[in-house]
């Protein structure tokens, strides 16, 4: 089988191809022209196809003769939504058009749980919520809209993981480095939950949704975590500290308002530079809340299991920013 994979020089994109490339499938990784292949030398049965997601030029060749797409590629910050929409909205649309006329095994979109929001009791959130509380949610949810418009011509799976974490991530493992430097900053206390799914468990989700043997026509949507339920900020940082070998210096409990500030501050910097920031003042509200989703379903209708329990995957992450000589 010939898979495009978007995003392959990227975190979660790079752990399919090397999923698919491994099991002997046709792998086309389309990447940015700037992008770091490093860890795409050198595997077998994967071409690099070099364009973005955005030119629908490039997209239609990429998409030219492949019998599924798992599409990875988007932004998971921008300089304002505009960005977001043009590249995880418009982006997703270059890509469905393109295959919209051809027989297609499936097409996988991995969405995010920030796309349909936080949980108001605790408690998992329905598959058809839509509550979005970023830009980043909402870019997410209205691309999700645009697969969906698609469902009658073109077999459609949406995944919505929780944090994805693991070897290669750039963003949570700022959480790693900085309890290395002897800092832990809870927010609000810290008992905002989340769900977790390990880099490698996702992308085995994403291929199973190529493989499962769903009824035909229509789409499906589906959340990927871990199966061991929500786990605290506290939890995590907590868990985090033993992986590390290391208990933080300072443990500050970091107010509201306090963080707040730092991330009206962040934002003027970045309007300042023209550059994109992770803490938002929406970002920093979103980490206040609970995000609880369920994958029973997930793992009954795709035949999909997570092998990696975030009480082990804290440790492998660790492990690997080690041997990288990332800690």
């Amino acid at each position: 089988m010939k898979v495009l994979v978007t995003g392959a020089s990227g975190f979660l994109g790079g752990h399919v191809a090397e999923l698919l490339s491994a099991r002997g499938d046709q792998v086309r990784a389309l990447v940015r022209a700037s992008s770091n292949r490093k860890h795409l030398a050198g595997l077998p049965n994967v071409e690099l196809f070099e364009g973005t997601i955005e030119q629908p030029d490039r997209v239609r060749e990429a998409a030219f003769g492949v019998d599924a797409v798992v599409h990875c590629a988007g932004l998971v910050k921008a300089r304002d939504t505009d960005e977001f929409f043009a590249v995880n909205v418009g982006g997703t649309s270059n890509l469905i058009e393109a295959v919209r006329r051809r027989p297609l095994r499936r097409f996988v979109f991995v969405s995010s749980l920030e796309a349909c929001g936080p949980s108001a009791d605790g408690n998992p959130v329905p598959v058809d919520q839509e509550n979005p509380v970023t830009a980043y949610g909402r870019s997410k949810l209205a691309a999700e809209k645009v697969v969906l418009a698609a469902k009658d011509e073109v077999p459609v799976v949406i995944l919505r993981p929780g944090a994805i974490y693991g070897p290669r991530d750039n963003e949570i493992f700022e959480a790693f480095r900085t309890i290395r430097r002897g800092l832990l900053p809870l927010i609000d206390g810290g008992h905002a939950k989340g769900m977790w799914i390990y880099a490698t468990d996702c992308a085995e989700a994403c291929v199973r949704a190529i493989d499962a043997d769903l009824p035909p026509g229509g789409a499906r949507t589906y959340f990927v975590d871990d199966g061991c339920g929500p786990l605290t900020a506290k939890q995590m940082l907590a868990d985090a500290e033993r992986a590390l070998g290391k208990k933080a210096i300072l443990r500050a409990n970091l107010p509201v308002p306090v963080l707040m500030t730092v991330a009206r501050g962040l934002e003027a910097l970045g309007r300042v530079a023209n550059k994109p920031v992770m803490l938002t003042r929406e970002k920093a509200n979103m980490l206040m809340q609970d995000w609880v989703c369920s994958s029973l379903e997930t793992r009954r209708d795709l035949g999909w299991e997570p092998k990696v329990p975030w009480s082990e995957g804290v440790h492998r992450a660790v492990g690997w920013y080690r041997d990288q000589g990332w800690l």
